[in-house]
């Protein structure tokens, strides 16, 4: 040993970790992420209520948004919640599944690590069986279905939305995201495309769940302009403008200097022939509603409440382009370029009263490529929660239409995918198929959480599974029943769930626990300390 004074490589604070200590560490805390979510896997999962710093309170069972409003502090988790947001991003739905799974790929890594096994040896395993796994489910597993398949569309949307709290209205729900998802559905070349920002989601409470409905048309969180405007007009062409109504001031520094009193009359005069000549531009086109990014001038809405047109100011530019996907408008920039060729036609623009607020229904569209849902529930919390299910579920739907291919749910995929890479596993040889089995194994934790959520015995329920899909009555099409906790056939019972989610669920688990077994060595450096307050802080 060298005398002296130690080498410092890390700054002082710097918290270091490596080897075996660091990878159970972050193993640790990646699967304590996954298990906090695991109650919440399926029909039966139970709901989480989250307090954020504010008070605000948020009552779920959103494996996405659990992970969201949680403030997570150890790097590792951080990459777990990552997965929960591309699985969203992607899917909408199997955010659950992917956390769980990549908790128990990393669980039983641990196993392997524990026997020696280098973490190198274990990643290549669980590719090899990823790769294998999906060419299963595009090859073997996963049924095409036609796009225009109502009924197993709505079935999706169902099995979507049966893991939420709205588990009582949910059939109507899924009939509602099926039509408006089949609305706003296009071709683009040989691509069926469907976009669910297409789909304009308004909540208010009161009323119930049975009351949310799908309008054939937008839904603006607008009044009309002036209280002498009509609050329904029939037959409506309207006008898109993304400009202010209003007279501009001038851009440069200006003053104007007033030597008589009519003078002063003469300014005012001529501002209100520019406010009517801004009316008569939009009469002269025939527009009987005019809808506006920006603001408009009272006179100008004083003058056009006269000539009995509808106006709106102050519109979302996100609204104005949905309005102009649903009527056929064009969004012009002034009311010179306004023409009758730019205007848009609806069956009725009307104000209507929803709860307390008014709101503005533009209805009647012929063609829509562009609706709205009006969600209602009794509280605040509900109508967030039928929004979250709701979201999930058209999401579903649209990968269905886009894709064209979906696998039974209730961990039937699952378990078919886990039996038949065991039997894999030997041909890949070497060190890496006790990683094949071992991926083998972890996918079993989804219909062990199904079963356990519901309060039955995984062990006997898992067991039956097993049996029911292997051997030569082998039916791969068998999950759990959250029923009675049995083995059933999922397509019997309409469990079923879009493949683009299984295969996303799989890649996103694998991604993330072969990043977290790579780590061998934790660097943390040291956190600077929060400033004291009444601004004493240094300036670091």
């Amino acid at each position: 040993m060298l005398q002296g004074t130690p080498i410092l490589v890390l700054k002082e604070g710097t918290e270091r970790e490596r080897g075996k200590s660091a990878s159970q560490n972050n193993i640790a805390a990646a699967r304590a992420i996954a298990d906090a979510v695991r109650t919440t896997l399926g029909p039966r999962g139970m709901d989480k209520m989250l307090v954020d710093s504010m008070g605000d309170i948020t009552i779920t069972n959103d494996g996405v948004t659990i992970l969201k409003e949680v403030d997570v502090e150890h790097p590792a988790a951080k990459m777990i919640v990552e997965v929960a947001k591309t699985q969203d991003q992607q899917c909408g739905d199997g955010t659950t599944t992917a956390v769980v799974l990549a908790g128990e790929l990393l669980k039983r890594a641990e196993y392997l690590l524990e026997q020696n096994i280098h973490p190198t040896v274990i990643t290549r395993g669980y590719q090899i069986a990823l790769q294998e796994g999906q060419r299963l489910l595009e090859k073997e597993i996963g049924t095409s279905v036609p796009p225009d398949d109502e009924k197993m569309l709505t079935d999706c949307a169902s099995t979507a939305m049966g893991s939420k709290g709205v588990f009582g209205s949910r059939d109507e729900l899924a009939k509602i995201a099926v039509t408006a998802v089949r609305k706003i559905t296009e071709k683009r070349g040989d691509r069926t495309i469907a976009d669910v920002d297409q789909i304009k989601i308004e909540k208010r409470h009161g009323g119930t769940i049975a009351d949310t409905q799908l309008i054939d048309g937008i839904l603006l969180d607008k009044e009309r302009g002036h209280p002498r405007m009509p609050r329904q007009v029939k037959g409506a062409k309207i006008a898109l403008v993304n400009s202010a109504l209003e007279i501009k001031k001038t851009e440069i520094e200006s003053k104007i200097n007033i030597k008589s009193a009519t003078q002063i009359q003469g300014f005012l005069d001529e501002e209100d022939k520019t406010f009517r000549r801004m009316v008569e531009q939009v009469k002269a086109t025939g527009a009987n509603v005019l809808i506006s990014q920006k603001g408009i001038d009272d006179v100008v809405l004083h003058y056009l409440a006269k000539e009995g047109i509808f106006a709106l100011k102050q519109v979302k530019e996100s609204d104005l382009q949905k309005l102009s996907r649903a009527t056929g408008a064009k969004i012009v920039t002034g009311l010179k370029e306004l023409t009758s060729a730019d205007l848009g036609r609806a069956e009725s623009v009307e104000e209507k009263k929803v709860g307390d607020d008014d709101m503005t229904f533009v209805t009647g569209c012929q063609n829509p490529r562009s609706v709205s849902i009006l969600i209602r529930g009794g509280t605040e919390h509900v109508t967030q929660e039928v929004e979250r299910s709701l979201q999930d579920a058209l999401k579903v739907v649209s990968s269905v239409i886009e894709d064209g291919v979906i696998c039974p749910g209730g961990g039937a995929t699952e378990i078919d995918l886990s039996v038949r890479l065991r039997k894999f596993a030997p041909s890949v040889g070497g060190r890496e198929q006790l990683a094949v089995e071992a991926f083998a194994q972890a996918l079993e934790c989804v219909p062990w959480a199904l079963a356990e959520n519901g309060g039955y015995d995984a062990i006997n329920t898992l067991i039956q599974l097993r049996g029911a899909h292997d051997g030569p009555l082998a039916n791969r099409n068998v999950g759990v029943n959250l029923a009675d906790g049995k083995a059933a056939d999922m397509w019997k019972l309409h469990v079923v769930e879009p493949a683009r989610v299984k295969r996303q669920a799989l890649s996103s688990a694998v991604e993330v626990a072969n990043m977290v077994l790579r780590i061998d060595d934790v660097i943390a450096s040291k956190k600077t300390p929060p400033a004291p307050p009444g601004g004493g802080g240094h300036d670091h």
